[in-house]
């Protein structure tokens, strides 16, 4: 169950010749896969690209009735692999995941078809997540391309630039027999425009068609000596026909004046930006008529050199604006301009940073002081447009709090860390580490959990090192998403081979949830097209793994934490291993919602428990927050002038998950949590009872207000 259905959206995907497409980045990248005749296409979801995974499964019925092949992988590497399709036949695939980290897991498919190269078109289609938005380490998926040699595109960011980008990246691949990678940024995904379509196309030889009548050759297979030609080939023949395509087919754009003293060069993904820029500066204006020239890389590997030369013949400076660190671009530049033993100077990273995203101030003042060193003529009297006057920014620092990621409210793996957090104070702190997904929230406060992750299923894995080597046992926490993805052969199988003494969590909310609620092989709700109720034990049972626990309701802190306290006193040796289960709350709550709300105005009877605390009780210790850390758990101040500290208090944003209750029981905190069922359409004889009740309750409290009523407490 992802987060969000396209089912509404898959309908402009059918859009013929000649209409126009309006939508976001993601689903016009869809439409141009279908346009440009693909044969099959996979994927691993992951910001920024989730949303490209979740059209294509919306999509399957399109998609099987042009015989396209889809499948959702359960890793890149997978994915990648799946490529392999285009090695012999001339079926055009695509490939998606999040980028560098997919990359990363894909690397050693991707190796191996960039060395065999391809004879149908091969597009990978990279989210390249790098910036202020980004949820991963900050790096480029350009030194891989540079690596293994795929011709790297990175569109203007706007539809029908990224739509060209997709018809071009096949045919630039079939045209140099290499695979090609198409990056996308975070804005780029979700950027909304209009296109003119172009019909869909069915493949000229389907998977199915092609399976039917098998090729091989023996010289594609990556082993000596075929794999010294493979290399030799890529210099001598591919790399010059992609140069030739490139020039050819214009993929990389010149605007601006045909002369000028100085040039601006930037990655495609840079020129909305850029053009921003010089707006401000009073350069170009609202249509993005730039007075400068502009040489736009829509494809920033391979560079080509005497293009480059063309755009720098009659100018004295270039400023190359490229994103991220190192500084590849500019590097090659600059070669190419010392092999031609040019005068053109070269700036870049002297006037930007050389890290961190290029926001709008940055690229503004970055261009500005290019011009004032290379061109100070060129800048109007004044280099900022009359309404972008600087403001003075305060420091908020000092008085705004950091507001780091957090589990939602009703998660239900807060609960799993609260009782982590009360075995530590029975046994004393123990080696953790985290994997990636949600429970990375758990280093952060308030439980401060784990400290270091290492990759995607890799978890369990990391531990490798503290494993056997002191008297307490390691802990690795891992998600059910990493576990399918990576966690069972590396992590899980590493631990069964090496007899490892140490305790793994497996936390299991049924979906890949990180990535936007997608299923996994353990998923509870069935599914036509994917095989899934396969219970993680039995996987853990079936490498060889005996001591499993599973328990089904996380928030029974009580249990967990008995659970835990034994995996890690246990006489018993081996690897050991605890699989909490319990539904994403996010996802609970995206299905029960709209069921909710319907049957309330159907007039139909609905409960929805709600959680309190009783002022009175409450101590305002605040000891429960830290064990829960619930968003919907704050701090009321009370009018009582005799109590000072605020006290415990839950919002109108409680779920009802009654995590904070079952917190306070097992550490023995104070009993002021109390849980009331609110009654939509209540029956007649519960509102008669409602009735009553608030008369009574009504006429008790206004006598204790007048003090006339004696409840027999002494003074």
């Amino acid at each position: 169950m992802a987060e969000r259905s396209f089912k509404a959206e898959v309908e402009h995907l059918k859009l013929g010749a000649g209409q126009k497409f309006t939508g976001e980045g993601i689903l016009a990248i869809t439409k141009a896969l279908l346009e440009s005749g693909v044969g099959y296409v996979g994927g691993y979801q992951g910001a920024p690209i989730s949303h490209l995974m979740d059209v294509l499964a919306d999509a399957q019925d399109l998609l099987s009735d042009l015989g396209i092949r889809f499948e959702a992988n359960a890793n890149e590497a997978a994915a990648a692999a799946m490529l392999s399709a285009s090695v012999h036949y001339p079926i055009r695939g695509a490939v998606t995941f999040k980028g560098p980290v997919g990359v990363n897991v894909a690397s050693d498919a991707l190796a191996n078809l960039s060395s065999s190269g391809v004879t149908g078109g091969a597009l990978v289609i990279v989210g390249e997540d790098y910036g202020e938005g980004s949820s991963i380490m900050q790096e480029r998926s350009h030194a891989f391309a540079m690596k293994s040699q795929f011709w790297l595109l990175d569109p203007r960011p706007n539809l029908p630039s990224i739509v060209k980008a997709v018809s071009d990246g096949f045919d630039l691949s079939e045209a140099s027999n290499t695979p090609v990678m198409l990056t996308v940024r975070i804005r780029a995904c979700h950027v909304t425009g209009t296109f003119t379509c172009r019909d869909n196309r069915r493949p000229e030889l389907t998977v199915e068609e092609g399976v039917a009548a098998p090729r091989s050759d023996f010289s594609r297979v990556v082993l000596p000596p075929a794999s010294y030609r493979h290399e030799q080939d890529k210099i001598e023949r591919r790399w010059p026909a992609a140069e030739r395509f490139i020039r050819e087919r214009h993929l990389n754009e010149i605007f601006g004046p045909a002369t000028a003293p100085v040039g601006i060069v930037m990655q495609g993904g840079m020129y909305n930006g850029t053009i921003r820029a010089l707006q401000q500066l009073g350069l170009a204006d609202i249509h993005g008529d730039s007075e400068i020239p502009l040489y736009v890389l829509n494809v920033t590997y391979p560079l080509v050199a005497d293009e480059f030369a063309d755009f720098c013949a009659g100018k004295t400076s270039i400023l190359v604006i490229e994103e991220g660190q190192p500084e590849f671009i500019e590097t090659q530049l600059g070669s190419f301009l010392y092999r031609a033993t040019s005068e053109v100077r070269l700036h870049g990273k002297d006037v930007f940073p050389m890290a961190g995203e290029y926001t709008g101030a940055v690229m503004r003042d970055g261009i500005a002081a290019f011009l004032k060193d290379a061109a100070p003529q060129i800048l109007p009297d004044t280099v900022r447009a009359p309404n972008t006057e600087a403001l003075e920014i305060p420091d908020l620092s000092e008085t705004v709090p950091i507001r780091p990621p957090g589990f939602c409210t009703g998660c239900p793996e807060r609960p799993i860390f609260a009782a982590m957090k009360l075995v530590e104070k029975e046994l004393g702190k123990h080696q953790i580490a985290g994997d990636i997904g949600c429970h990375l929230f758990a280093a952060l406060p308030p439980f401060e959990i784990g400290g270091a992750t290492m990759g995607y299923g890799l978890g369990p894995a990391a531990n490798g090192a503290f494993d056997g080597g002191g008297d307490k046992r390691p802990i690795a926490i891992i998600g059910d998403g990493g576990f399918w993805h990576n966690g069972l052969s590396s992590s899980f199988g590493n631990m069964a081979f090496n007899k490892s003494d140490g305790l793994a969590i497996v936390v299991d909310n049924f979906y890949a949830a990180a990535t936007g609620g997608q299923d996994v092989m353990s998923s509870r709700a069935a599914s036509k097209t994917k095989s899934t109720r396969n219970p993680i034990g039995r996987a853990l049972r079936g490498i060889g793994i005996d001591w499993v626990r599973q328990i089904d309701r996380t928030y029974d802190v009580g249990k967990m934490r008995d659970t835990i306290r034994e995996a890690l006193t246990t006489a018993e040796k081996g690897p050991k291993v605890i699989v909490a289960s319990s539904e994403c709350m996010l996802n609970r709550q995206r299905r029960e919602k709209p069921l909710r709300n319907a049957a309330i105005r159907e007039g139909r009877r609905v409960d929805v428990p709600r959680f309190g605390v009783d002022e009175s009780v409450c101590t305002g210790d605040h000891a429960c927050m830290r064990l829960s850390g619930c968003p919907s758990l704050s701090l009321k101040k009370l009018d009582d002038p005799l109590r000072d500290d605020p006290v415990a208090s839950i919002d109108q944003s409680c779920v009802g998950c009654g995590n904070c209750g079952e917190v306070a029981d097992a550490a023995i905190l104070c009993p002021s949590f109390y849980r009331a069922d609110v009654i939509h359409n209540p029956g007649p004889v519960e509102q008669r009872l409602a009735r009553f009740r608030g008369r009574i309750t009504s006429y008790l409290s206004a006598r204790r207000a007048k003090r006339r009523l004696d409840l027999g407490v002494s003074p």
